[in-house]
């Protein structure tokens, strides 16, 4: 289970016409609490970004799922209805969900999602596909995990006294 977090970050930018311009990007991160996501951001941005920058704001993204395409250059949030029959009443009922397709257009963001959705035995109906400012995610991984494990054995013992 992934718990993701957006993270916006303030930082000053450098144009392509040489222009110094202060930018605040939102990006996902992977991450067990607001802590947490806020250290993996920094570790994440630091070798990418000159100078200093600030985590300006950190909330809780409530995604069921994100669907990764390698060929995807921006990132779609995309609303589904799950439609289930209540056996007492027969009556339809849909529940809303969020997910994040990468891809380059609003179509191929459609075909990822269900691309993604071919294997389950829901019905859905996608409601809307809204492309977000997000510039990166940061998945939880491996690799994530030693690093965190190696930063934690270099860590110096507290003194006794």
């Amino acid at each position: 289970m992934h718990n993701w977090f957006e993270c916006k970050v303030s930082y000053e930018k450098t144009t392509e016409s040489g222009m110094v311009k202060k930018v605040r990007e939102p990006y996902l991160v992977d991450a067990l609490s607001f802590t947490e996501a806020e250290a993996r951001i920094i570790e994440e941005l630091r070798p990418y970004i000159s100078g200093e920058f600030t985590v300006a704001d950190i909330k809780r993204a409530r995604l069921s799922e994100l669907f990764f395409n390698p060929d995807g250059d921006r990132y779609y949030k995309v609303k589904v209805f799950f439609i289930t029959l209540d056996e007492k009443s027969g009556a339809e009922k849909k529940t809303a969900v969020q997910m994040l397709a990468q891809a380059s257009t609003v179509k191929e963001a459609l075909d990822v999602v269900d691309a993604g959705m071919k294997g389950t035995m829901a019905d859905y109906v996608i409601a809307s596909v809204v492309e977000t400012a997000l510039i990166d995610i940061f998945p939880f991984s491996a690799e994530t995990k030693e690093k965190q494990a190696v930063t934690l054995t270099q860590s110096p013992a507290p003194e006794q006294s």
